[in-house]
């Protein structure tokens, strides 16, 4: 059995490593760390885990983890993974990181969007972790930068049609609604109850930081540079992100040669879902698991494109992915641990 260390465990997507893992056939988790709870019985915080497990958070080192463990993730905000980072690899252990800290290939465009790069070595070999795409690299890799939720949902949603070349790259809006879980599980004004029940608002207009993200997976899709407009918008629920994504066809298209392009190019992909004609994605039909669900059509009089495309926030846009990761890095069956039907109602 491989033994698993979350480094981080405590927030929303820590917890949801757990809550996938251990289910998982080919593992154990062996760590779990929190400086808040340490010596705290995981489901004494998270009471969802009461008889299922018998861990206890622990305050430990990087080099403590590595000690305990044969695989790790990283759940930590981001600027903190990269400090963590060259331990794990130095001890030789396969890492995936759920922060933004490798992500991005260029050191300055990093710095510009967050903050300045301590471990930018090792910056050339972190592989972006988007299954769909990358698959072989992440095989191979030791360290992957599992994707962002908002760019999971758009880059999945745009690349047959960039990859196709169909649609004008000048013309791309993302338009993006998310559940409150993305904010995390820490204290915060904008996350109260109070400030987002029974409310709907866009934050972070043309200036957040997986804006920059998209535009470098979907560029190196394209063979060119894309930029895109992207405003993210706070949904009053837990857990979801529907994106509606516009842009400009070159020529004329019908939504059923549109469909059949998007089944064509994820042929064989468990995690991703395509819609039938005349009908789109709920939030729903996703929740609780590991499918991207995509939605297309067209609206002939401005020869304008349209993609739904929906995911769970903590699953494929994020611990999920990161399971998948995992599973593809370590030779098991990609979807192991994430069999999973969406919770509905």
């Amino acid at each position: 059995m491989l033994k698993i260390g979350i480094y981080g465990a405590s927030g929303y997507t820590g917890q949801e490593l757990l809550r996938l893992l251990l289910r998982h056939p080919d593992i154990e988790v062996s760590a779990l760390t929190s400086r808040q709870f340490k010596g705290m019985p995981v489901s004494h915080v998270y009471a969802v885990f009461e008889g299922l497990t018998d861990l206890r958070f622990i305050d430990a080192s990087p080099e403590d983890v590595a000690d305990l463990s044969d695989f790790v993730f990283l759940a930590m905000p981001h600027g903190s993974a990269m400090d963590v980072v060259p331990v794990f690899l130095e001890a030789e252990e396969k890492v995936v990181d759920l922060s933004a800290d490798f992500r991005l290939h260029d050191q300055n465009l990093y710095e510009r969007w967050y903050e300045k790069h301590e471990a930018p070595e090792f910056l050339k070999d972190a592989v972006y972790g988007l299954p769909e795409l990358h698959r072989d690299a992440i095989k191979a890799a030791r360290l992957v930068a599992n994707p962002g939720c908002y760019p999971t949902s758009a880059i999945l949603g745009l690349a047959p049609l960039l990859k196709e070349g169909w649609i004008d790259p000048s013309t791309i809006i993302v338009d993006a609604k998310s559940g409150v879980s993305g904010a995390g599980r820490e204290a915060k004004i904008g996350s109260l109850f109070c400030e987002v029940n029974e409310g709907f608002k866009a934050y972070n207009v043309f200036k957040h930081r997986h804006n920059p993200e998209m535009e470098q997976e979907l560029s190196l899709v394209a063979g060119y540079p894309v930029h895109l407009s992207f405003t993210p918008h706070l949904l009053p629920l837990d857990r979801g992100i529907l994106s509606s994504i516009y842009a400009t066809l070159r020529e004329d298209r019908a939504a059923a040669d549109i469909l059949e392009l998007y089944r064509e190019f994820y042929d064989g992909e468990k995690f991703v879902r395509i819609c039938p004609e005349g009908t789109y994605p709920n939030l729903l039909s996703v929740r609780g698991s590991n499918f991207c669900d995509i939605g297309v059509t067209v609206d002939a009089r401005f020869r304008r494109v349209v993609i739904f495309s929906a995911i769970d926030n903590l699953v494929k846009g994020a611990a999920g992915q990161a399971v998948q990761n995992m599973n593809l890095m370590c030779g098991f069956k990609e979807a192991a641990g994430l069999d999973l039907v969406p919770l509905f109602p």
